[in-house]
């Protein structure tokens, strides 16, 4: 059974930083691509980035680029998110997603196993 869970939200004022962490387990991080998405009251769910099993394919949306970072541990079997510079507008519940593939992909559609989510605030 395949098991994600993210831990790292809070509360924090614009310009600060969190790094979100998903831990998985049951499948191993090299055989799946992963991603983060988030999701704001009244908003659609929103992708935020992700990477292929291998790593080699990353991508951010513009709303994130140059701010967050995504990169992961294989030996821990972890995600991370890291969120520099944060603004308002970045609060939503944050949700890692793991494939059942490889490949990378921006499409949640796309993405079998979810995180419970995790909650970033980020006040003015």
């Amino acid at each position: 059974q395949v098991q994600l869970v993210e831990s790292g939200g809070g509360l924090v004022q614009a310009g600060d930083s969190l790094r979100l962490s998903c831990t998985i387990s049951g499948r191993a991080l090299s055989t799946s691509a992963t991603g983060w998405f988030r999701l704001a009251p009244g908003k659609e769910r929103e992708f935020v980035a992700a990477s292929s099993g291998s790593g080699n394919t990353i991508s951010y949306a513009d709303s994130v680029k140059g701010r967050f970072t995504i990169s992961r541990d294989l030996a821990k079997n972890t995600v991370y998110l890291q969120m520099n510079s944060l603004k308002p507008e970045d609060t939503a519940v944050y949700y890692c997603a793991a494939r059942s593939l490889p490949f990378h992909s921006s499409d949640g559609a796309r993405y079998t196993y979810w995180g419970q989510g995790t909650q970033v605030t980020v006040s003015a």
